[in-house]
């Protein structure tokens, strides 16, 4: 690892920041604790929101730890389209007994706010999704201290991170689980993502910054392989998902390793961004309509996932997971992060053996 994250974390594990309230200050504070950087996610929460849950991890660990925030997003929706969605919803509405939420309620995600407490008050880590901050913004952290990452999907969003004075990228292949964190939310393009081992070796020969590789890592050994392309350490996210300190809904946990769920797929069915998880009826029947709306049709469905969590109901849920989910294991955070270094070690030492034989 780069000198910097060596003073972050003690092994080259990130704790992905899954919104929704997944990466809750328990979760962040049992990995940074076994020496992994956990991450809260900020996303879909007030300002003063994500205080309190700084103030609350605080209070849990004494060692770093980051915050992620969401960039905003262009005005880019088409109305019409929208609108012909909600109607869509329409029998979703009915069947849960919940209105559809109103689509213009999402705005930036009080992503000034944030900053502002975040450059006062400032963290050790900060990273960025959906997008890349001003040079102004990456430099006002450096000033506080604070060690910057952005999230890319292609080389050339790498670069531009690069130019714009990250200290890290957080490369994302298309396996990863959740919303695809591309800097510009192009139809054209879904499905067209690059796989992790690639992207990763890509960006590596595109910019100096050190590279946190994500996307489906659920093993040890598929860590010793990103670090071996080029990355300087791992970020895991749906590994993490069912841990007792993730605060991820229970249906969602039991969905990941439940044989009734197969699959996952690229959908913008429950946000109108291109976000993997597992296929269920929501994602079947709606999937193919939804249009590129973000946040709006986030904003639409919100009340409807709630509604299915409550009925007990899956197959209504937003159920983000990456392509490694089946190998999800039911640990506490602590032990997970104990046991996926044992296993980097290992693969460390079968690399070793094998090549001086």
């Amino acid at each position: 690892m780069s000198s910097v994250l060596t003073d972050l974390c003690r092994y080259p594990i990130v704790q992905a920041p899954m919104a929704g309230g997944v990466s809750c200050p328990q979760l962040v504070a049992a990995v940074a604790e076994a020496g992994g950087l956990g991450f809260l996610a900020a996303g879909y929460k007030t300002a003063d929101g994500m205080y309190h849950e700084i103030k609350q991890l605080r209070g849990l660990t004494g060692r770093p730890f980051g915050v992620n925030l969401f960039m905003p997003q262009p005005a880019l929706a088409d109305p019409s389209a929208v609108e012909v969605y909600r109607h869509q919803l329409a029998g979703e509405a009915t069947w849960y007994e919940t209105p559809l939420g109103d689509p213009d309620s999402g705005g930036d995600d009080n992503y000034d706010a944030k900053l502002a407490i975040l450059l006062e008050d400032p963290v050790p880590a900060v990273s960025f999704t959906f997008g890349c901050p001003t040079r102004d913004t990456l430099d006002a952290f450096a000033a506080v201290g604070t060690y910057t990452v952005v999230t890319v999907t292609t080389p050339e969003e790498a670069q531009a991170a690069q130019w714009a004075g990250a200290d890290a990228v957080c490369v994302q292949g298309i396996e990863a689980g959740g919303h695809q964190s591309t800097h510009r939310d192009d139809p054209q393009t879904d499905g067209t993502g690059i796989g992790v081992l690639s992207l990763v070796a890509q960006v590596r020969e595109t910019v100096q910054v050190p590279i946190i590789a994500a996307g489906g890592l659920m093993r040890g050994s598929q860590i010793t392989a990103v670090l071996a392309a080029g990355a300087a350490a791992a970020q895991l996210g749906t590994a993490f998902l069912v841990c007792p300190e993730s605060g991820a809904n229970l249906l969602h946990k039991q969905a990941l390793t439940n044989p009734l769920f197969v699959r996952t797929a690229l959908t913008r069915a429950f946000s109108g961004r291109p976000a993997r998880g597992l296929v269920n009826r929501f994602m079947r029947e709606h999937g193919p309509y939804a249009p590129a709306a973000y946040p709006q049709v986030h904003c639409l469905t919100a009340g409807l996932r709630k509604a299915a969590a409550r009925a007990g109901d899956a197959q209504g849920m937003a159920l983000w997971a990456g392509q490694g989910h089946r190998l999800a294991r039911e640990l506490p955070a602590g032990r997970l992060i104990e046991l996926l270094v044992e296993e980097l070690d290992a693969a460390r030492t079968a690399v070793n053996t094998g090549s001086t034989q």
